[in-house]
């Protein structure tokens, strides 16, 4: 076991640290140029601004969905809770069976809306900012939509998690 005070490399500060972080599982999904569904799971989603509504999320440039994130173009980012822990492990599977089966349905713009989640938003790309082979992707907030209130779904020590009350 290490102790807190043993100093860690860079790589592995960062791996542990963000290891014990659990942070809320979102998928963005997004048409590819050929109209075909694309997405994937998104542990970085974050508010930016409430005036006007803008939200971040990061993604790898490597990313099978990032070509299809273009400036001005439209996504759906969709937030899972305790619920959809199917849902999420179907969308961070393999990238040619994320949309195989009947848990998503074409929705506004024909972007890929799946069904029962906690909480979605439609939203345009105003910003990509590319860092090394990642990308920091700003959005504003054009409209979205609430499921069921429900537990929170987390990602923490490479597992899917509830959250629950103290």
């Amino acid at each position: 076991m290490m102790n807190s005070t043993d100093p860690l490399s860079p790589s592995q500060a960062f791996l542990e640290a963000f290891r014990r972080h659990g942070a809320g599982i979102s998928v963005v999904t997004a048409l590819k140029a050929d109209g075909s569904p694309t997405g994937f799971t998104a542990t970085s989603l974050a508010s930016l601004s409430a005036s006007p509504p803008l939200a971040t999320f990061n993604m790898s440039q490597m990313a099978s969905s990032f070509s299809s994130i273009k400036k001005d173009s439209s996504l759906l980012i969709h937030m899972l809770g305790a619920s959809q822990l199917e849902l999420a492990r179907t969308m961070s599977g393999d990238a040619d069976q994320r949309f195989v089966g009947d848990h998503w349905e074409p929705g506004i713009e024909g972007l890929p809306l799946l069904k029962g989640v906690a909480a979605w938003m439609h939203v345009s790309v105003v910003e990509i900012m590319k860092v090394e082979f990642s990308a920091s992707v700003a959005v504003a907030v054009r409209g979205g939509g609430l499921g069921a209130q429900e537990e929170a779904l987390v990602y923490q020590d490479r597992d899917y998690k509830k959250t629950t009350a103290l």
